[in-house]
């Protein structure tokens, strides 16, 4: 995305006609220009300067925006969530204890299992009953490994019961059946007597589990069956009928969306899904990878270049959430079809030596900006944006954690979900923004990236990211019908762009206090550090 040829507005979320007209070019530039002409003269100098509407906020940020998503990929599950009963590693039922208490520590929300490209291949009936009785299959996307299925249905729910936070399965469209997904539902959800509600219950959970999210395949565009989005919409209506709400259970069914910027996929199934009765659709899944730097190589090796051209690509996921959501209006102006971007992050070269096909990566500064400013993008979207599932949690792509037998580690990215977690089912707080460009070579983009939040006490949370990693930046904040009387904050940033967590250093790169600013009435000024994400809480 050229962001040169765009004209600099700012990013209120209102309902003014005027905004209304410019909200186009306000999520394309993410960085705006207006400010009222008899503001303060020590403000009108400013070269940054933001504006909170903390009187205007009426959207919920939904805790979902901040979900992950866990496939049989790698290392993620056997590992990473898995290690096994008879494991030396302290687990719970076979599931790391580590892992765990990291992950309820950033309240996280929801998880999407079993994939991913594994998802149209697995089969459910094989990863349930005693664990040596499974029987086996090749992992025919992620490196032919055999998949022994030790971790199935009631070790994902189990899991999900550990962390605290809501299963998100997502069924096989690809190579599965309808008939199969009907049973896995049935298997899950029904109370009563039949036949796979029994073999639940053979299998040792009496209770059937509430599961609330179901996908009805995954980029079935691509490694999911290589469909037109057509052919996709009948089969989901299909699929969709016969997916059921049983025994209480409300199913909240999600359709594949399109891959990037494939509009005519979203097209195709807002027209084709949004009249049925049974099954309706309740939410379309896009997927975004920003990719990696000027060419896809190791996370840590990494040069100004590289920084640029990964941060550029991550901003275009602002363009893409417009431009679906304008297709999503035009069927569903109400907002009733919850927008569920299942899959995003950075895509890195793997590290040396590792399996090509297993996708672990190190996790750096530079990373933990772009999981900033793409938490910002939802934020300022909520009104469209449910759901989000960076991918993975563990040891596969942007992930949380890392682990090595024993060992396990935090990567900036988590830290950055740790620091956001202050914005889980508040009220969004229309923003305006002007600010500096960032330059490399002939290109640029905007500096500066923000968010911003009241929680349920009255606190108003402010998330800045400063994409410049050699320019430190003077923002200038009015707070607008606010009597602000105390301020904090807390800052992840580090010398080096690709600064990261290893095993022998877990302590590289976390957040720290943050107190390089300055309270004048409603006027708050702050220095953002380079290279930095910045949270601020005002009370």
């Amino acid at each position: 995305m050229d962001y040169t040829k765009l004209r600099k507005w700012s990013v209120p979320i209102t309902t003014s006609k005027r905004v209304v007209a410019l909200v186009s070019i306000v999520l394309l530039a993410g960085c705006g220009s207006i400010y009222t002409a008899d503001a303060a003269q020590e403000k009108s100098k400013a070269v940054n300067t933001l504006v909170v509407h903390a009187d205007k906020g009426k959207e919920t940020i939904n805790r979902n925006i901040y979900g992950h998503f866990s496939e049989h990929l790698g290392r993620c599950i056997y590992g990473g969530f898995w290690v096994g009963e008879d494991s030396p590693i302290p687990n719970t039922r076979g599931i790391r204890n580590d892992v765990v208490e990291a992950l309820r520590k950033i309240k996280i929300p929801v998880l999407r299992w079993p994939g991913g490209c594994f998802a149209d291949e697995y089969h459910w009936k094989d990863g349930i009953g005693p664990r040596k009785k499974r029987p086996t299959m090749v992992n025919t996307h992620w490196g032919q490994v055999t998949e022994n299925n030790h971790f199935g249905t009631h070790e994902f729910l189990d899991l999900c019961e550990q962390l605290g936070c809501e299963p998100y399965i997502c069924g096989n469209v690809g190579s599965g059946t309808v008939q199969e997904m009907q049973h896995w539902v049935e298997y899950i959800t029904f109370d009563g007597k039949s036949p796979m509600a029994n073999l639940r219950r053979k299998n040792g959970r009496a209770e059937p589990w509430k599961v609330k999210y179901w996908g009805v395949g995954n980029e079935n565009w691509g490694c999911g069956g290589r469909m037109r989005p057509e052919y996709y919409a009948d089969l989901y209506r299909r699929f969709a009928t016969y997916v059921r709400d049983l025994s209480g259970n409300q199913l909240f069914r999600i359709a594949c969306g399109p891959r990037r910027d494939d509009y005519h996929w979203t097209e195709v199934l807002m027209r084709e899904t949004q009249h049925m009765r049974k099954g309706r659709m309740a939410g379309l899944a896009p997927h975004y990878y920003c990719g990696s730097g000027k060419v896809k190589r190791p996370a840590t090796q990494i040069d100004e270049e590289d920084w640029f051209a990964q941060l550029q690509r991550a901003l275009f996921i602002d363009e893409l959430v417009t431009k679906h959501s304008a297709i999503m209006d035009k069927y569903d102006p109400k907002k009733t079809v919850a927008m569920i971007v299942d899959e995003w992050g950075a895509w890195h070269a793997v590290e040396p030596g590792t399996n090509p096909r297993f996708l672990y990566q190190q996790n750096t500064l530079r990373d933990a900006l772009v999981a900033g400013l793409t938490l910002n993008v939802f934020n300022n979207h909520c009104d469209r944006v449910k759901m989000a599932n960076i991918a993975q949690t563990v040891n596969v792509l942007q992930a949380m954690i890392l682990t090595k037998d024993e060992k396990m580690i935090v990567t900036p990215t988590y830290h950055v979900f740790e620091m956001y977690k202050v914005h889980h089912d508040a009220t969004l707080l229309p923003v305006e923004l002007q600010c500096e460009d960032y330059r490399f070579a002939e290109k640029k983009i905007p500096a500066l990236n923000v968010s911003a939040s009241r929680d349920k006490a009255g606190r108003i949370h402010i998330s800045l990211c400063n994409l410049d990693p050699g320019k430190s930046s003077v923002v200038t904040c009015e707070l607008m019908s606010v009597k602000a009387k105390k301020v904090s904050g807390r800052v992840l940033t580090a010398k080096a762009m690709n600064a990261h967590n290893t095993f022998d250093n877990p302590q590289v790169i976390h957040p720290v206090a943050f107190n390089d600013f300055k309270l004048k009435g409603d006027v708050l000024t702050t220095t953002l550090p380079a290279k930095s994400v910045v949270v601020l809480e005002i009370e």
